[in-house]
This record gives structure tokens, sequence and C-alpha cells, in this order.
């Protein structure tokens, strides 16, 4: 993503090497921009943002505890705990989305 390439010059970290073409660095999966004299001109990106999210739909959840745990237990674990509906997991992994 091109916000992704907003990197402050000096905090640029190299990903290619000398003469490389700005297409053979974006292929690569890095960021290029020859605008700023004597800092790399392609480099890595910054990281993806993420979050965690408790998925709504119920029948997506992936169980995370045992029957019975009680919801403390199961978010002292890093899960989520929802007492509905039955027949699902009630603790459950959180979902990784990108912001």
């Amino acid at each position: 993503a091109k916000c992704q390439c907003k990197v402050v010059p000096r905090e640029r970290t190299n990903c290619g090497y000398p003469g490389i073409s700005a297409a053979e660095c974006k292929r690569i999966g890095c960021c290029f921009n020859a605008s700023v004299p004597s800092v790399p001109w392609c480099y890595n990106p910054k990281p993806k943002k993420v979050k965690k999210m408790c998925p709504n739909n119920p029948y997506t959840r992936i169980n995370c505890g045992h029957p019975g745990i009680k919801p403390r237990e199961c978010t002292k674990k890093g899960c989520c705990f929802r007492a509905h509906p039955a027949g699902v997991p009630w603790c459950f992994y959180h979902r990784v989305v990108e912001e």
C-alpha cells in the first residue's frame, strides 16, 4: 500500500542493490523513491498495521478454551469470550485485520 512507503528518508532500510530499477524494486515488494540523494532509493516498506478483533459471526469462531471456561480465564489467555449462542465456542481466538 502507498501509505507503507511513507518512510522518513533517514529511516529507510535498504531493500535492493546498487543500480536496481524502480520496476525491479517494486517487483520484489519494496518501495522506490529516488527524490532524496544519499539515502536508499529502494527500501523496505513500513509493516502493515493490524488490529485484533473478535469475529462477529459466531459460526466462524475458533475454539480457544474448554467447556465451562470462565470469562476471566478466557480473556487472561488473550481470547474473546461471548456466552452465546449455544453450540459454538464461547471462548475463541481473535481475528487479525489490516487497518
